[in-house]
């Protein structure tokens, strides 16, 4: 339980940058961009959310950071594409 005020805190703080690209997609009517890799998005913060939660050994933290890295990628991605 000590854990997880910090799992929820690590959501609201990406959900600024993901919200406001998801947003701009929104706004500039470019959510072909997005769509496809929204629910790998999901996916991927659902697994950190969830290893945070668990475990705090190497192997639990080199996979939450991979699918923090998932998360990162897929945000520079639509950056990119988006500003096109």
């Amino acid at each position: 339980m000590q854990r997880l005020p910090r799992a929820h805190a690590n959501c609201i703080e990406g959900l600024p940058i993901f919200g406001g690209l998801l947003g701009v997609a929104i706004i500039i009517s470019k959510t072909d961009v997005t769509d496809p890799l929204a629910s790998t998005l999901l996916g991927a913060r659902i697994v950190q959310s969830i290893i945070h939660l668990v475990s705090t050994t190497q192997v639990a933290v080199s996979l939450r950071f991979t699918a923090f890295a998932v998360q990162m990628v897929i945000g520079a991605y639509w950056s990119w594409a988006l500003l096109r």
